[in-house]
């Protein structure tokens, strides 16, 4: 009996302590930050305190996003990557 007096007492104060574990969890949404530079407005995207992506967008002309390259602070624009693959048109149908 004192067995499952004890177990049972484990358990609920498993269960009443599982909200506050909960409530520190990270949220899955992103700060984003809004600035304007000159006339560019700037949106920074962070999870957790890390950068890690930028939104620029210009007055006059398309918004691009720059993403980290790698674990430092190099950035680079997510439509314009190192890796540039051929388009070549061979057939045309």
């Amino acid at each position: 009996m004192r067995v499952l007096n004890r177990l049972l007492l484990v358990g609920l104060l498993a269960v009443s302590a599982a909200p506050v574990f909960a409530q520190d969890a990270p949220s899955p949404e992103p700060d984003v930050t809004i600035r304007h530079d000159g006339d560019k407005t700037i949106q920074e995207y962070r999870v957790n305190g890390f950068l890690y992506a930028i939104k620029v967008t210009p007055k006059h002309g398309k918004p691009y996003f720059l993403v980290r390259a790698d674990g430092d602070n190099n950035f680079i624009r997510s439509d314009q990557p190192d890796m540039l693959i051929p388009q070549w048109e061979i057939f045309r149908w």
